[in-house]
């Protein structure tokens, strides 16, 4: 869950982080997050039961690693050999 301040001229700077999953605050220094946090906005659409509706969360990297231990496929995993 992200949690914002309003700056000059409508703009806005991410002041907030809370993992969505346990609550934990994390590390967020002149509006970047400084540590692992699995983001996504998701909306769903045709033939789903939540057609219409946008989830946004937040997930801190040990809830991640948590939720996927629990998948019943393991998800594909690649070494980026960039960082942009």
């Amino acid at each position: 869950m992200r949690k914002y301040i309003e700056k000059e001229q409508m703009e806005s700077e991410l002041a907030k982080v809370f993992c969505n999953q346990c609550g934990k605050e994390l590390v967020v220094e002149d509006g970047i997050v400084k540590e692992g946090c699995f983001s996504i906005d998701y909306e769903f659409d045709y033939f789903s039961n939540k057609d219409g509706y946008i989830y946004s969360l937040d997930l801190c990297e040990e809830c991640f690693d948590k939720w996927i231990k629990g998948f019943d496929t393991q998800p594909k995993i690649s070494e980026t050999k960039e960082f942009l």
